[in-house]
């Protein structure tokens, strides 16, 4: 039996696009119903344009059963009838919920629940943006509303995002990149969209919101994220990454395996440099980003890597893995100050929601040595990681080559063909590289303009302990700043160039 059907698209039409010839709506009167099932497909962005009917998902109904109101850009739509619902059904109560047209087919302002008239064997879900009117089964009507209504943001969330946005505005003291870009606009459009995995605006702003000192203020909770929430992701990422704008695009990969000999030693006299680092971070393919993993994702994700680390037979990169669930404390505590190992309780990973199920699925692989390490499942799925102590650079950078070939080839990553590899904060996209040294500059450091010094270099400055830490005894961590629009080889030899230029400063003050 077949029962009208009148169904509303709430929010982001581009990842709920119902199956039909036109792929503009649904189309289930013959073919068997199409099988009698509605199935959600992703069918890649339909940009919202409010002058053209043909670039929206407006469709045509087919019955009289309900009154509709015709659109006024249905000329737009030749040989279709564009129409709109006008509300009544499912009740006094839903009669009441008016749409208010504004010459946009697309849109209204109407904000009402889900609603299931099952006496008239009608579904409505009332919503923004899209509407079509159909015939179904009343099986695979509710089959529908079942399915929609996980993509449908709560009313409690909403306010959440709301009262984050308020809080960043009345913060006179923060300064981070969500507050300069999350504008009242952006918030609305997107505070009712929703991730396939779940993820809302709250989780990609909710870090940024409790920590104001936040330099970047935002995260990826999977990364449909980047898509879906371009609208503040994009001129962040330009911002953070010198211009690369959405029209841009991250080159091929490039680690410099036959570059390694311009890289001399930078301090072969051991005055200035303690130590070299070069990471890079990797995601999984087939996994979402911390805060939508799962405790059996993260111990999934562990054993394949244990696997793969059994297999290294190199013996430069030959070594043991250790899960932190059941490490001893001191243990913990000598590798942290010792800076082999990360620390637990970071409060901006913390309020992203990355530090679940913590420590299960957490751990770190390294060599002898301890010049390779792998970090498992911290910030990102994977921080592989060179280091030794003075300023060869090249022997740094040939050790993380080898050792990210022999991960990959087990373990493939997840690449975006715009962004590059993908990770949790978009300060990392792109090469995701990160090479720093550990370094004495007494008398540049002393100078007012060593931050704009360091600027000028596209050099970074940390303390020693990590980032948000200040520098002990008089050491600095500098390290690149690009690792987007550029390749990994040309990342590394942007930290080279500045701090060779640093300890240049250095001699002749």
């Amino acid at each position: 039996m077949r029962h009208d059907c009148v169904i509303a698209f709430r929010g982001d039409f581009r990842r709920t696009v119902l199956p039909t010839e036109n792929n503009r709506g649904i189309s289930c009167t013959n073919k068997a119903q199409k099988q009698q099932e509605i199935t959600l497909l992703v069918n890649g962005p339909i940009e919202r344009k409010p002058d053209a009917v043909r670039d929206g998902p407006c469709v045509a109904a087919t019955s009289s059963s309900y009154p509709f109101a015709e659109c006024p850009r249905e000329a737009d739509a030749p040989g279709r009838t564009v129409r709109r619902v006008a509300p009544r059904m499912g009740g006094a109560a839903a009669r009441e919920r008016r749409f208010k047209h504004h010459g946009d087919p697309e849109c209204s302002t109407a904000r009402s629940p889900s609603l299931v008239d099952r006496r008239a064997s009608s579904a409505a879900i009332w919503a923004p943006r899209c509407f079509v009117h159909t015939r179904l089964p009343l099986s695979t009507m509710f089959r529908f509303v079942r399915c929609f209504r996980k993509t449908m943001v709560d009313a409690a969330t909403i306010q959440k995002i709301e009262e984050g946005f308020a809080k960043l505005q009345a913060a006179e003291n923060c300064h981070s990149l969500l507050k300069k870009y999350l504008t009242k606009e952006v918030m609305d459009k997107l505070k009712d969209k929703k991730t396939s995995l779940g993820a809302t605006l709250l989780d990609v702003i909710q870090s940024g919101v409790a920590n104001l000192d936040s330099g970047v203020g935002v995260y990826a909770p999977d990364a449909e994220s980047y898509t879906l929430f371009k609208d503040l992701f994009d001129p962040i990422i330009e911002d953070y990454h010198n211009g690369f704008g959405p029209e841009k695009k991250q080159p091929a990969t490039d680690l410099g395996e036959d570059k390694i000999a311009e890289l001399a030693d930078l301090d072969p006299e051991g005055k200035y440099i303690n130590s070299t680092r070069i990471r890079c971070g990797r995601s999984l393919q087939g996994y979402p980003f911390n805060p939508c993993l799962t405790e059996a994702n993260y111990l999934e994700m562990q054993g394949k890597v244990k696997k793969v680390f059994e297999e290294i037979k190199d013996g430069e990169l030959e070594g043991t893995y250790y899960p932190l669930d059941g490490m001893t404390k001191e243990v913990q505590n000598q590798l942290i100050q010792d800076h082999f190992l990360f620390k637990e309780g970071d409060r901006f990973l913390q309020e992203a929601n990355a530090c679940r199920y913590w420590p299960k699925g957490r751990g770190i692989y390294h060599n002898k040595d301890k010049t390779f390490l792998v970090w498992v499942n911290e910030e990102d799925h994977l921080r592989i990681i060179s280091m030794q102590q003075g300023g060869n650079v090249g022997q740094v950078l040939g050790r993380l080559i080898k050792g990210a070939k022999a991960i990959q080839e087990q373990a493939p990553f997840s690449r975006d063909e715009r962004l590059g590899w993908l990770t949790f904060c978009p300060s990392n996209l792109g090469t995701t590289v990160r090479a720093s040294v550990h370094i004495k500059l007494p008398k540049t450091s002393a100078r007012p303009d060593f931050k704009k010094i360091c600027d000028d270099l596209k050099l970074q400055i940390r303390g020693i302990h990590g980032e948000h830490s200040e520098s002990a005894g008089g050491v600095y961590d500098i390290s690149n700043k690009a690792r987007l629009g550029l390749t990994e080889f040309e990342a590394v030899k942007q930290m080279y160039d500045g701090v060779k230029h640093l300890i240049e400063l250095e001699k002749s003050a």
